[in-house]
């Protein structure tokens, strides 16, 4: 049996969105043009940037990451590994931030066990996404780090 507890407390850092008229009522409709596909898609990662901390927190890090790449001269293979990794972590998050907000419309303010679920493993596949950029970043950031500290 469903619980009364609002999922807002259970996992979702999403806040309520605000009511009223909406200025894309025909949200389902496909885009007209792709400048318009491009605009949608830059809402949603503003969103994302304006309510996910995590995303926030991914994306300067990410931005430290590829600057500490250039400004160590990595090859550009190498930094477009540390790009291609940053945009996937990044890419991981926006699909959890959609998922959280899919779930919660689902459910509304009740609690299931399914929808904790889907939340708990779009959440884990955020982590193993970080981690797995944790480790290509230090593979090719450290040992550059340690030659110019003249420790390698």
């Amino acid at each position: 049996m469903a619980q009364e507890v609002p999922t807002q407390t259970q996992h979702s850092s999403t806040p309520p969105l605000k009511t009223g008229r909406s200025n894309r009522e025909l949200s389902w409709r496909v885009a007209v043009n792709l400048f318009v596909s491009f605009k949608y898609a830059w809402a949603g990662m503003s969103y994302a940037f304006q309510t996910q901390r995590n995303f926030r927190i991914h994306t300067v890090i990410g931005c430290v990451v590829v600057g500490l790449s250039l400004a160590l001269q990595l090859p550009p293979v190498e930094v477009a590994v540390l790009g291609l990794t940053v945009a996937a972590v990044l890419a991981m998050e926006l699909i959890n931030t959609a998922l959280e907000s899919v779930v919660d419309l689902t459910v509304k303010q009740t609690y299931h066990e399914l929808a904790r679920i889907a939340k708990d493993c779009a959440a884990g596949a955020v982590l193993v996404s970080a981690l797995a950029a944790l480790l290509v970043g230090l593979a090719l950031l450290v040992p550059p780090i340690l030659v110019r500290l003249g420790l390698g």
